[in-house]
């Protein structure tokens, strides 16, 4: 609505926070208290375009553009509980966006070392910005996210926000010995399922964890297979 209409009424973020706590991130078994404390803190309006402010508490996956979205809080919320950060861990976020999950990691107040790793500039800015004011201990990279950021791992926790085919094993080599990657994996079956993806001798190991309608990161897309 034109802010210059006399029947416009500003939103109430503060309002609409503890609405979409109270409505999506409890009912989904998120009952972690730092999880809970921090999506009741931050603000998550401040992690989205500005055309994009009057949605940014509805249970959805927010388009971002160029095949990008803001994950909905409620599985945020989830990842974050089945992550099961340790104080004092060493974190990944792969795909790290506008930035809301690696500022949530840091305002749980469990003195995290965060590195938000994140390729499209134009996110990463929004990102940044949202860091500077409320998660100033993020460090912030530019690059590849199929390449990770092994300059500052190993990591004890890897959270990649958006979905993917599997986890790149250049990834997954940046995990310390006993870590986890934590990410929405949709395989064979179509289905995307929030996972505990960790390191064994063959390879790695998946278990499923929630289901979760959450897009396909594009850049982690495997590339097509020729045919003959």
């Amino acid at each position: 609505m034109d802010k210059t209409d006399p029947d416009y009424v500003p939103l109430d973020f503060v309002a609409a926070r503890q609405r979409m706590v109270d409505a999506q991130i409890r009912p989904a078994q998120v009952s972690n208290p730092h999880v809970i404390a921090a999506m009741r803190a931050l603000p998550r309006e401040q992690a989205v375009p500005d055309a994009l402010r009057a949605f940014a508490y509805s249970d959805q996956n927010l388009p971002l553009g160029e095949g990008r979205y803001l994950t909905e809080p409620r599985v945020t919320g989830r990842m974050l509980q089945v992550a099961e950060a340790v104080r004092g861990e060493r974190v990944l976020v792969v795909g790290a966006g506008t930035g809301y999950l690696a500022a949530l990691l840091s305002t749980m107040g469990e003195s995290l070392e965060i590195v938000a790793l994140e390729s499209e500039r134009r996110l990463a800015d929004i990102g940044r910005a949202l860091c500077f004011t409320w998660a100033s201990d993020v460090h912030w990279r530019d690059g590849a996210l199929v390449r990770g950021a092994p300059d500052d791992g190993p990591y004890d926790l890897i959270m990649i926000d958006g979905a993917v085919r599997e986890v790149p094993p250049a990834v997954l080599e940046q995990l310390a010995q006993g870590g986890r990657v934590i990410a929405p994996v949709c395989a064979g079956s179509g289905v995307t399922s929030v996972s505990r993806v960790v390191r064994t001798a063959q390879g790695c190991a998946t278990q499923p964890l929630f289901d979760a309608a959450v897009p396909l990161l594009p850049e982690l897309e495997p590339a097509p297979a020729f045919v003959f």
